[in-house]
């Protein structure tokens, strides 16, 4: 056994459970640490959460922790709103993953009707039972609590967990389409736990466990979006993701999970790419993943090029992709949507998607445009775009992440980024505005501060309060034709990066 120290808090409810809270002399409760941490324990691994199991019910283990940890009859130690005979114990420490530790009693479970919940749960008698309900062999391994330095630690392994340990094998816990069958949400749990203990190091799904999740893969429609987003999450933050998500695909899991990824699968692209799309979107992805950026980075590298196929148009080495960061976008916002995740996330992920085809040319693009560029994009959004940029050049099989021209955009942002570029920087605001030419509020307000923001994206000398009290007034008194011709030019001005002079750039450099 590797030697991981079990922490004080640990200990203290396995000796809690053993003295059982009866007098002396009468037999108290088995305590055993089981799931992941005893995986974890033996592959010496830091453990993410701490589980006990035992004998003693519900009601005992609240009772035997009654007063644990400075617990008072009006803030209790422990949390039971559950069906399946789980306790929380609240410990009073500062470590996140031991201040509630979860005791649950033995158990075994019924059949389940809906592959996500057992019908009916048991309470068990052994801590055998118990194991023999869990997934896969290595996280049916029971370990006795509580551990001294003068005994050997009982280690309980009914299935073979810790062979399976050392020939780095993901197996289920008996007959697999059983154990699938109870919990649809297994099948991509072995993908993950394959991930995440290290696709690259040898870790790999069992023969027959394998076989029966491609059998099995539909059974995925049933679990609720929010376990399948949970389980897909875990997997690509893990250091293996991107082969993590080609056992997604090679197990025929993930037409139930982002089918719109495998809509690249064998479309080429035009001469200027090596890889088909699907190449490309995981060949970006992992170095994302490579560079360990964030999960929103992450997805946005799986995702900046998922419209391709849709956008696509021609055949051969000219074909073209026109718009596809649009449709990309879009794109993403439907995918997370589906897999409910946060409002905030999608935004941001949808955001990156859709920008991470800006273009920039050294001489091509003035200091108003990148100060424009930052005012769409957001300076809180720029280091991560670039790192989406990064990742999509060398998804496409070209050398440097980070050429000339990108390093000399960074620099003109970094000249420019103190500059006004957002209404709010204005030296003239909207109440004084208001004021100024006596209107109440209206469009017209934002209109006109729009207008002056442009002026001063220009040339940010003119953010003074009197030069901008002088044109919000000259603007006021022109008629709606001028006001329209006005706004249509700072249009024009406002899509630098976009307009149709980039397009031809785009056409002449082979820009994507």
């Amino acid at each position: 056994m590797a030697k991981t120290s079990i922490p004080k808090e640990i200990l203290e409810i396995a000796q809690k459970l053993e003295e059982g809270g009866l007098p002396a002399g009468r037999q108290g409760f088995e305590a055993y640490l089981v799931g992941g941490c005893v995986r974890d324990i033996l592959l010496n691994r830091e453990p993410k959460d701490w589980d006990i199991a035992t004998n003693a019910k519900p009601e005992e283990i609240q009772n035997i922790f009654s007063s644990f940890a400075g617990a008072t009859k009006d803030k209790p130690a422990t949390v039971y709103n559950n069906e399946f005979g789980t306790v929380g114990v609240k410990t009073g420490s500062d470590d996140p993953k031991l201040k509630i530790v979860e005791i649950t009693t033995y158990r075994t479970e019924g059949k389940y009707t809906d592959k996500r919940h057992p019908d009916e749960i048991k309470f068990a008698k052994t801590i055998e039972e118990d194991l023999s309900r869990r997934d896969f062999t290595i996280n049916s391994i029971a370990l006795k609590l509580p551990i001294t330095n003068y005994q050997l630690p009982k280690i309980i392994d009914p299935f073979g967990g810790q062979e399976d340990l050392k020939k780095k094998i993901i197996r289920t816990v008996g007959n697999p389409e059983e154990r699938f069958n109870e919990d649809a949400l297994r099948l991509m749990r072995a993908v993950r736990f394959a991930a995440e203990l290290g696709l690259s190091a040898g870790w790999r799904i069992e023969e027959k466990t394998f076989s029966s999740i491609k059998k099995q893969a539909g059974l995925l429609e049933m679990i609720a979006k929010e376990r399948i987003r949970d389980e897909f999450e875990k997997i690509i933050v893990t250091g293996d993701a991107t082969k993590g998500i080609e056992l997604l695909e090679d197990t025929g899991l993930l037409k139930y999970i982002i089918p719109e990824l495998r809509e690249g699968i064998n479309v080429k692209q035009n001469r200027h790419h090596i890889y088909t799309v699907w190449e490309h979107n995981l060949k970006t992805f992992d170095y994302s993943v490579k560079k360990n950026y964030s999960l929103e980075v992450r997805l946005a590298s799986l995702f900046h090029d998922i419209g391709k196929p849709k956008s696509k148009r021609g055949e051969g080495s000219d074909s073209t992709f026109y718009g596809h960061e649009v449709v990309s976008a879009k794109m993403a916002i439907k995918i997370l949507d589906r897999l409910r995740f946060s409002k905030s996330l999608i935004e941001k992920v949808a955001h990156l998607v859709r920008y991470h085809m800006f273009y920039y040319n050294v001489g091509d693009v003035t200091e108003a445009g990148v100060r424009r560029f930052l005012a769409r994009v957001g300076s809180e959004n720029i280091d991560d775009l670039i790192k989406v940029r990064e990742a999509d050049r060398i998804g496409s099989g070209v050398p440097k992440a980070v050429p000339y021209k990108l390093r000399h955009l960074l620099f003109m942002i970094e000249k420019v980024k103190k500059d006004p570029i957002l209404p709010k920087m204005l030296k003239l605001n909207g109440n004084e505005l208001m004021e100024l030419l006596n209107i109440q509020p209206g469009p017209k307000v934002g209109f006109i501060l729009n207008i002056l923001l442009e002026e001063v994206l220009d040339d940010p000398k003119r953010n003074e309060k009197e030069y901008l009290s002088k044109r919000a007034v000259e603007i006021y008194k022109l008629s709606d034709k001028e006001l329209k011709k006005l706004s249509d030019k700072a249009k024009e001005s406002k899509e630098e990066f976009e307009s149709g002079e980039e397009e031809e750039m785009k056409k002449k450099y082979w820009v994507k």
